[in-house]
């Protein structure tokens, strides 16, 4: 008989398991699912997708907090239970041929492509951490931090340009609303909310929905994004964006940030001169 102690894992594994599948659902998938409705607004207009941004950026100080306490520190916890998990466990696809196994899979592949998305998406636009001497030497020579929160549409929209980017992005988004649809599927079995063959086959047709859903939704924040990059609709963001951030500015709800922004707002006369020629001639 074994009589060697138990791991800290073995010893909480009802607890763990159950934390790690509460914080797929909150708030790791309900920030998602925020993110990703924030982001299918730039189909109404950049000006609602910039208003969305900075209604969040209006945290100020606190922003970093909530990014970090109800974001970035869930995100990890449950990155790294789940690769934990992963590693006890075995795929078996080839042994039991059935629709549920193959769920059980895919969660698993998804989870893994999904946090290699999300840490190279944040890079990618944000740069990881916001420290100047780390984005000057770090992250902007490295192609990082091309986000700027002033300028949100056409910055992101010009990081997206990239077939490359827009299939890594494709593939990303599209991990991640599969793991989220499945794993709320997962969950309530895991918590015993459905527990018959009934009700698991009702909440399957649920979450195949939401997942739907969420995937059109992705689908159009990507690609709404990407098209507002391109020749007057980036011109016209900018137009956009500058006229936000100059009236926020005078009417005092904003203190000046050039660190947020592409480039000063007498920068862009030349590309506005082209959009009002444009206009006139309508």
């Amino acid at each position: 008989m074994d009589s060697s102690p138990q791991s800290f894992l073995a010893r909480h594994d009802f607890l763990i398991r159950r934390l790690h599948s509460l914080s797929g659902l909150i708030p790791v998938g309900a920030y998602m699912v925020v993110h990703l409705v924030t982001n299918a607004s730039v189909l109404e207009s950049p000006a609602a997708f910039q208003k969305n941004v900075y209604t969040i950026h209006s945290l100020g100080s606190l922003l970093p907090v909530v990014e970090w306490g109800g974001i970035f520190i869930p995100i990890l916890f449950h990155a790294i239970i789940g690769m934990v998990i992963v590693a006890g466990g075995m795929p078996n696809s080839n042994q039991y041929r059935y629709g549920a196994n193959y769920r059980y899979v895919l969660q698993r592949a998804t989870g893994m492509i999904a946090f290699l998305f999300i840490m190279v998406h944040v890079f990618h636009m944000h740069g990881w951490f916001h420290a100047d001497v780390w984005l000057e030497n770090v992250a902007n020579p490295l192609g990082g931090a091309q986000f700027k929160a002033y300028n949100a549409s056409s910055t992101a929209g010009l990081a997206l340009q990239n077939y490359v980017w827009v299939a890594f992005y494709l593939v990303g988004v599209l991990s991640c609303v599969y793991h989220l649809a499945n794993g709320i599927w997962t969950m309530g079995i895991t918590w015993g909310v459905w527990t018959s063959p009934a009700a698991q086959a009702r909440a399957s047709a649920v979450c195949t929905v939401v997942g739907i859903l969420l995937g059109v939704v992705s689908l159009g924040a990507l690609f709404g994004m990407r098209n507002v990059g391109q020749g007057e609709g980036l011109q016209e963001a900018l137009q956009v964006e500058d006229q936000l951030y100059q009236h926020k500015v005078e009417s005092g709800e904003l203190v000046p940030n050039e660190h947020k922004r592409t480039q000063p707002a007498e920068s862009n006369e030349e590309e506005l001169a082209v959009v009002k020629v444009k206009e006139d001639a309508k």
